[in-house]
């Protein structure tokens, strides 16, 4: 499967960069939703937003079927279909060399994750904003849990979308696998504002 994408003004200028910021979008959207937050990153590197492979119909996309209930969303091997596909289109696209900060919106935050918990070695950093994680062990789990790579979570005390069981679940996965910075932003609904941008930033600039 061939996934579409929009890139950034200087993709083509820069064909082997050392870093790309790879934009990942929710249930629902697609590949135009999330350009608008990369010159808000601070990171001077081209970016690629790519669009989820399952089509919803009126310009909506997928990367995993949601199921009947908010407790079966997280449904192994849908998931881990789209971390391959993802995968594919990364190989496809991007240079081996090249590492990958990875910004993800609700399942956008799942495929996020998904990328670090698959191949830890290519992801320089990982944001994951109002998103939650796959509940199931992946192949890089027990690296991580030794490494602790950098991530960014924030979320909104008024999110309606992302249910409590998986905001805990999340929790927990990422305070045992990761170096965590979490943010909980009062008020804040399934979205993002320019208080969590400037903390993505500040997060990304830190070294």
């Amino acid at each position: 499967m061939t996934l579409e994408a929009l890139y950034s003004p200087d993709w083509a200028s820069r064909p082997d960069p050392a870093t790309i910021v790879l934009l990942l979008h929710g249930y629902g959207s697609n590949e135009r939703d999330l350009p608008g937050l990369a010159p808000h990153l601070g990171v001077d590197a081209p970016w690629a937003s790519v669009r989820a492979p399952i089509e919803m119909g009126y310009g909506a996309a997928a990367w995993f079927p949601l199921a009947d209930s908010p407790e079966r969303w997280l449904a192994p091997a849908p998931i881990e279909t789209a971390t391959s596909t993802l995968w594919e289109w990364m190989d496809d696209n991007v240079s081996p060399g090249t590492r990958l900060v990875t910004v993800g919106f609700s399942q956008g935050g799942v495929m996020a994750t998904q990328l670090l918990r698959t191949r830890p070695e290519r992801i320089a950093d990982t944001v994951i904003l109002s998103g939650f994680v796959l509940g199931v062990d992946q192949p890089a789990d027990g690296r991580l849990a030794q490494e602790r790579p950098a991530v960014f979570w924030g979320r909104g005390t008024t999110d309606a979308v992302v249910p409590e069981p998986l905001v805990t679940a999340a929790s927990a996965w990422l305070e045992a696998h990761t170096t965590l910075t979490e943010k909980v932003y009062p008020g804040l609904g399934h979205s993002v504002h320019d208080q969590e941008l400037a903390d993505v930033k500040a997060h990304l600039a830190r070294a």
